[in-house]
């Protein structure tokens, strides 16, 4: 496993992170969820990341469980904060009663005294700056996180809220937006005002919610079992189920051959080559997909390769800034 400094800060965290958005605590059952785990940590992944809406909370509590007996100082573990965890008008958004309340709830079903990185899931619009940035330097400097972070925020808000942790010199070092060969709207703004800022990329979906497996085929439905026959996936996923974009996947089939690797590697490993990306997220629900897909760490793949995987699918590729979307209100 290659390592790789997270942000303007001397935290290192894997290449290939292990998340468990989708399948824990909802989708995977418990024992296989830990299964997955446990390979992740066999295969050298030191990196988890998590949030607390994730099935209802039900996934940090898998995550917390799977990493029980581990040395704590071994890995690194992120989750997040924003979206409803309760029904109430205050279980929600980055106000200062949500942040702190959240905190305790997540790092009680971690099993932890604290997380190294505490991430505002979406930005909000609701609450001022200010507050939602001196909660997070409270808690950096209570010792219940060590950094911060944010996932999906655009260019302008990375910006801001920079500006803030100037101010407060709490570690903000971390985006964790999508990302994938399909789903580029970060590369003309978000990336380039991240770097300014000293902010790393800790990417989802690399494998942009497993059509770039290539498993789903122009003109077939989805395969039993698969996160594309599933309510939430199929949501998620409506844009990239096109006869064109499964059919330009396909073609890359032959690209990854070449290179030794499977189609999936080759895909994992493409975000990689960005130098502002320091850790891709992967997901399983089997122990076999985390050891084909961390094989992508350490790939280089050379300027012809990755010119050609431009000429298949650059006609379906998503490259618009304003797909960076945050809601304006809270849920």
């Amino acid at each position: 496993m290659n390592f790789r400094f997270l942000g303007r800060s001397g935290l290192k965290v894997s290449e290939i992170s292990f998340g468990n958005w989708l399948t824990h605590g909802s989708q995977v059952e418990e024992d296989a969820a830990i299964a997955c785990v446990k390979a992740a940590l066999d295969t050298g992944i030191t990196t988890f990341d998590t949030a607390d809406v994730y099935a209802g909370t039900k996934a940090e509590a898998v995550l917390g469980r799977a990493l029980k007996g581990q040395r704590r100082e071994g890995y690194e573990l992120f989750t997040k904060v924003y979206w409803p965890t309760g029904p109430g008008q205050n279980d929600r958004g980055l106000s200062r009663k949500h942040i702190i309340e959240s905190i305790h709830g997540s790092l009680r079903r971690l099993q932890t005294d604290y997380v190294d990185l505490y991430q505002a899931h979406r930005f909000d619009a609701e609450t001022p700056l200010e507050e939602t940035m001196l909660a997070f330097a409270d808690i950096v400097r209570q010792g219940k996180a060590l950094y911060i972070g944010v996932s999906e925020w655009t260019a302008e808000q990375i910006s801001a809220g920079a500006k803030l942790a100037r101010e407060l010199r709490v570690p903000f070092i971390s985006n964790q937006p999508q990302y994938s060969m399909l789903w580029r709207v970060i590369e003309s703004k978000v990336i380039p005002t991240s770097d300014a800022e000293g902010l790393s990329q800790i990417v989802w979906s690399p494998l942009a919610q497993g059509v770039l497996t290539g498993k789903y085929l122009p003109g077939k439905p989805p395969p039993a079992d698969t996160r594309a026959t599933t309510q939430q996936g199929a949501q998620f996923m409506s844009r990239l189920m096109s006869d064109d974009v499964l059919t330009r996947v396909q073609q890359l089939k032959p690209l990854a051959q070449e290179a030794g690797l499977s189609l999936a590697q080759l895909s994992v490993a493409w975000v990689l080559q960005n130098k502002s990306v320091a850790s891709a997220i992967i997901g399983a629900s089997k122990p076999e997909q985390v050891l084909d897909n961390v094989k992508a760490t350490g790939v280089k793949l050379d300027a012809e390769l990755l010119r050609r995987i431009d000429a298949i699918i650059g006609p379906v590729v998503e490259r618009d800034p304003a797909q960076t979307t945050s809601p304006t209100r809270r849920p």
